[in-house]
């Protein structure tokens, strides 16, 4: 595997631009981003959780980033910050810079009529941009993109080889869509009659905000009438499916696998764990926390932290929680009739005296 390309600095130079307080020597040169167990001599490694800290010890890293409660625990140069992962986030961008694209349209390209595209836009091979659709500037659409008619993409949005954006859809500003992701198809819009099934046509878009992340082969759908919206700074992982009339608020963020039928809204600031599925037509307010593989079928009316999943157990253990759920019904038949039979016989007893 080619090296990753690196970018050498000064940790006294690396503090000034991430926010940092500098102690120690300022002048170690570091080149990479390293863990505390594998780090070398060049690298900067991280403290974001209190059970690695016994690796600070022995990592052979060049600094660490780590809190002021942390400092004492190494005499290594070091990054201060409450935040030390969101730091370490902040160096790794600068210490692996992505490469600047080449501006252009590849010779393979099909640019439809009436199609605008910034002359400062990337456009790999065996690119589909649609009719009278928009490219932003500075933007990067990766080999075998294929984008609808009507489409508006925007500045500085990054979308990987094979993303596909249906028409008349619309991506916002310094967005990444991640290789193989679907946007816009048709929702699950279907009408029984006399037991067969009338596809309803989707007429809505989908509406990506700035900033936005959307992870590999997942897939949002177009609104049946009014848009799909997933709001700035929205980070989805890879596998989610995001039904018709969806909205996603700003600034949250749903890990993979997850499902979310048509029409739910999520809120602002939500954090959604690996393969919840989310009824629709229902309501999740804002700074809520659904824990992984919890189900959500009714709205949410509170903020808080909500787990439905059971953790994993020995099988025979399982065996018999299941076979103790199976009676909790006529477990809670015979509590009722012996509550209903004590009031009775005190009401009896209270009758005599």
């Amino acid at each position: 595997m080619p090296p990753i390309a690196t970018t050498a600095i000064t940790l006294g130079e690396l503090a000034a631009r991430v926010g940092a307080t500098l102690d120690g020597d300022g002048n170690v040169v570091v080149r990479r981003v390293g863990t505390l167990e594998h780090a070398g001599p060049d690298a900067i490694a991280f403290l974001a959780s209190p059970r690695f800290r016994p690796l600070l010890a022995g990592t052979r890293a060049a600094a660490v980033i780590v809190t002021p409660g942390d400092a004492a625990a190494t005499s290594l140069p070091k990054l201060l910050h409450d935040n030390p992962y969101a730091t370490y986030a902040r160096v790794a961008k600068i210490l692996h810079p992505q490469p600047a694209a080449a501006a252009g349209i590849d010779a393979t390209a099909r640019i439809g009529g009436g199609a605008r595209v910034d002359p400062t836009a990337t456009i790999e091979p065996f690119v589909i941009v649609g009719a009278r659709t928009t490219i932003g500037a500075r933007a990067v659409l990766g080999a075998g993109v294929s984008i609808g008619d009507d489409a508006t993409i925007g500045d500085d949005v990054h979308l990987h080889p094979r993303v596909t954006v249906y028409a008349r859809c619309a991506i916002g500003a310094r967005s990444i869509v991640h290789a193989g992701a679907v946007i816009g198809a048709d929702g699950f819009g279907m009408a029984e009659e006399n037991g067969r099934w009338l596809k309803i046509p989707q007429v809505g878009g989908v509406v990506i905000g700035a900033d936005c992340e959307i992870g590999a082969n997942t897939t949002i759908d177009r609104g049946a009438i009014d848009d799909t919206v997933i709001e700035d700074d929205v980070k989805l992982d890879n596998q989610i499916q995001v039904g018709h009339n969806c909205r996603i608020g700003a600034h949250t963020a749903i890990a993979g696998c997850v499902g979310i039928a048509g029409s739910a809204t999520i809120g602002r600031n939500v954090k959604i764990g690996g393969a919840a599925m989310i009824g629709g037509h229902i309501t999740i307010p804002d700074n809520t926390v659904v824990s992984a593989a919890t189900l959500v079928i009714h709205s949410i009316d509170e903020p808080g932290m909500y787990t439905g999943s059971f953790p994993a157990l020995p099988h025979r253990d399982w065996q018999h929680v299941a076979s103790e759920f199976r009676r909790l019904r006529a477990l809670a038949a015979r509590v009722a009739a012996l509550e209903r039979a004590l009031r009775e016989q005190l009401s009896r007893e209270g009758e005599s005296r």
